[in-house]
């Protein structure tokens, strides 16, 4: 169903269990196939292919030559039926790949809102993506990843399958991710070690100095004081009543993962 205001390019091909909402564009020689659900106010550039089962939120914008909600490149993958989501406000530049999930996790790749991947992301199935995240161009995140909001990614690096990202965090370009970056914190290098805190994020995002000299504080305990990690979450759990950020980054490095960089 194609809603009335919805401008489509006569070229583009639209799947007739397709549902296009208000004022949504889309340009020519795009397809648009079953089972995909596109948002009012969408900007659909030439050259996309969009497949179902896809779930688009409000006021995106995808540049040429993406290809969202393709089956996942997962060996394992026997075509199940399986999703994407992508929220509001995205921006997704030229020649992103968005990929469904896989029934060996909860069979959705989700992506949040207010984000923007500039040119050649990959998001591999079964990726869940926060809000407010900057992933810049030819960067790759593997599959199963999660990434929290308000991070930024630089350009061309490669993310391990499983990697968590806490909230705020930053990686340097051409990094090299095969463990989880806490919460607030700065990595970089092949493979990515801890490089202090994201303290012009925190500042930019409204956190006051008090707070931040807090979160240094604690970087200093799991990082450089010599701890192992065990001790470093003994430490940490002293100060936690001094900032509620604090109880975030215990949280994050409490859960068993790939372990953290440092």
């Amino acid at each position: 169903m194609i809603d009335s205001t919805a401008n489509v390019h006569p070229t583009a091909i639209v799947h007739e269990n397709a549902i296009i909402g208000k004022n949504v564009e889309v340009g020519p020689y795009t397809i648009i196939g079953d089972n995909v659900e596109i948002g009012d106010d969408c900007w659909i550039a030439p050259h996309v292919v969009i497949k179902g089962s896809t779930k688009i939120g409000k006021g995106n914008k995808i540049f040429q030559f993406s290809s969202i909600g393709e089956d996942c490149q997962d060996l394992k993958y026997a075509g199940e039926e399986t999703f994407l989501e992508i929220g509001d406000n995205n921006v997704i530049r030229e020649s992103c790949t968005f990929h469904r999930g896989t029934i060996q996790d909860e069979s959705l790749t989700k992506v949040g809102s207010n984000s923007l991947f500039m040119a050649y992301v990959h998001i591999a199935h079964d990726c869940v993506v926060g809000d407010n995240v900057i992933v810049a161009n030819s960067s790759g995140i593997a599959g199963h990843c999660h990434i929290g909001n308000n991070v930024i990614i630089g350009g061309h690096c490669a993310f391990h399958q499983f990697t968590r990202v806490g909230d705020f965090a930053m990686t340097g370009g051409g990094s090299v991710v095969n463990k989880d970056i806490p919460p607030y914190f700065m990595a970089s290098g092949h493979y990515a070690e801890a490089q202090g805190i994201n303290s012009v994020g925190l500042k930019r995002r409204g956190f006051d100095s008090k707070t931040i000299m807090a979160i240094k504080r604690a970087y200093k305990v799991i990082c450089r004081q010599g701890y192992t990690l065990e001790e470093a979450k003994i430490e940490l759990a002293k100060s936690i009543d001094e900032s509620p950020e604090l109880k975030v980054l215990l949280d994050f490095i409490s859960v068993e993962n790939r372990g953290i960089v440092r």
